[in-house]
């Protein structure tokens, strides 16, 4: 985390939560001066599902605000209900509530009201019982969403019931990133190429055909606890002037790196190890992406 902090702090604004006196020591000898350091109680570190989602309205930036049921019941924990309006208060942004269960690494959009997410998690019984029509009419309401493309399901062994930043993510109007199998032993092979068949044959909202780019993928990736974990170079955070991507130490790191500077050609594209992170065993699991939430300046 020491070190993702550091290679975002060259050219972005970095803050950093810190919970109770010990963190904060931790936190100043890690990272020093490279992160402004905020008290705030929080239950876990993913803050891209527990915190707000920033946003434009016609009044103005925003902060969106939807219910966190602890990915579904599985990891519910003390204040991470609460924390994003604690994030939203230091960013001085107003708050609009919905009242339904929306993680923010469930979806991922371009800008332009084009959405990606996954029936496993968007339509689960364990988040809000939606249908499909039901979830879009949510996204259309508190997020502008004009189209929906839906992917069956994620990564093996994910907590999160398949988050989309885990397995595709927008890099540019009508562009995709995904990832593509990596040995006769990766155990999300089939996965991988069903992401790509669908995305390969959809359209943004303006009815442009997708530009879908494939990455290598991390392969079989075991965790600490000997389970195949969802190690993912999906994960990564874009940010002004850097792209910074988890890597796992595995043989493909080296060429999803260079597949992604090409894809960012106007960033530094740097790996960073995110094994860490990732856990084992009954840990959870993710990564930069799912540890961050990006605050526009306007």
């Amino acid at each position: 985390m020491a070190r993702l902090v550091h290679a975002l702090a060259d050219d972005n604004q970095v803050r950093l939560l810190v919970n109770g006196s010990e963190a904060l020591e931790s936190a100043r000898l890690a990272v020093g001066e490279s992160a402004e350091l905020l008290p705030a109680k929080y239950g876990d570190i993913w803050l891209r599902d527990t915190g707000p989602v920033f946003a434009q309205a016609p009044e103005g930036p925003i902060a969106l605000r939807f219910r966190t049921n602890g990915w579904g019941g599985k990891f519910e924990l003390p204040d991470d209900a609460t924390v994003g309006d604690e994030i939203s208060e230091y960013a001085g942004r107003p708050i609009r509530r919905y009242d339904f269960v929306l993680e923010g690494g469930a979806v991922d959009h371009d800008g332009k009201g084009t959405f990606l997410t996954t029936r496993q998690t968007l339509l689960h019984p364990n988040r809000n019982g939606w249908s499909k029509d039901e979830a879009e009419s949510a996204l259309r309401q508190a997020m502008a969403a004009r189209k929906v493309i839906w992917i069956d399901e994620g990564l093996k062994n994910d907590h999160t019931d398949g988050h989309i930043d885990n397995i595709a993510r927008f890099v540019g109007e009508g562009r995709v990133v995904c990832q593509a199998p990596s040995g006769s032993e990766d155990p999300n092979g089939k996965t991988l190429d069903a992401i790509a068949r669908v995305l390969e044959r959809e359209t943004d909202a303006d009815g442009r055909a997708l530009d879908v780019v494939r990455v290598p993928g991390t392969g079989r990736y075991v965790d600490r606890a000997g389970d195949v974990a969802p190690a993912s170079y999906m994960n990564f955070v874009i940010a002004n002037g850097i792209v910074v991507v988890p890597v796992y130490g595995t043989a493909t790191q080296d060429s999803a790196i260079e597949v992604l500077a090409d894809v960012f050609a106007d960033r530094r594209v740097v790996g960073i190890p995110s094994r860490g992170l990732l856990g084992g065993g009954g840990a959870g699991g993710g990564s930069f992406h799912c540890i961050t939430q990006q605050e526009p300046d306007t």
